[in-house]
């Protein structure tokens, strides 16, 4: 690739994705408050983050591609985000108990210098087994669901919790590849042939 690769997340879980598909990024984590707009839907508003994420990252970049993503759950309890202390993950895990729900990622790529953007998103169903207390509490005790929306990450324990899927994994991880591999063709970038 051409150009320098900069994620401005510190997501451990979108660096190992990135590194998987061949991009070694360079981390340049933004500190913008992550509020969603009640204003606009969803989808719209990931998006919006994702690209105010890059946008903060060209502040301190002058060259390069810069990938920004916001991941939500969304659930009939409304947009789930990271759980704030052990009773609210377990809230978060009652609340997914044996039912479907959304997970929505915005992706936003900046370039530096010249300010071309694009943004996107991706959408996958989630559908959670029925939970027992004692599941949920060993779950919260694992440590995981602290750092995650929703409350769980599929790529660890919080698999077990899974009953299956409809759409993307990577996705639910927090970065779809074939999303972000198709956006970076406006660039004439395809991750297969680098």
């Amino acid at each position: 690739m051409k150009l320098p690769v900069i994620l401005a997340s510190a997501s451990p879980r979108r660096v190992e994705l990135l590194k998987q598909v061949g991009i070694d990024a360079e981390i340049r984590p933004s500190a913008i408050k992550e509020d969603l707009s009640d204003d606009l839907p969803v989808t719209e508003s990931v998006q919006r983050l994702a690209l105010k994420k890059t946008r903060a990252a060209a502040n301190i970049v002058s060259d390069g591609l810069i990938i920004g993503a916001d991941t939500v759950v969304v659930s009939d309890q409304g947009i789930l985000g990271k759980p704030r202390d052990i009773s609210h993950a377990r809230e978060m895990l009652r609340a997914l108990s044996g039912k479907i729900h959304r997970v929505i990622t915005g992706i936003a790529i900046l370039e530096q210098p010249g300010g071309k953007s694009i943004t996107g998103f991706e959408e996958t169903k989630v559908v959670f087994k029925a939970l027992s207390d004692d599941e949920i509490i060993a779950y919260v005790n694992s440590g995981e669901p602290f750092d995650k929306a929703g409350g769980y990450g599929i790529q660890g324990k919080g698999a077990l919790l899974v009953d299956r899927i409809e759409g993307d994994y990577f996705n639910v991880v927090g970065l779809p590849l074939q999303k972000l591999n198709q956006m970076l063709g406006s660039w004439n970038i395809n991750l297969l042939r680098l």
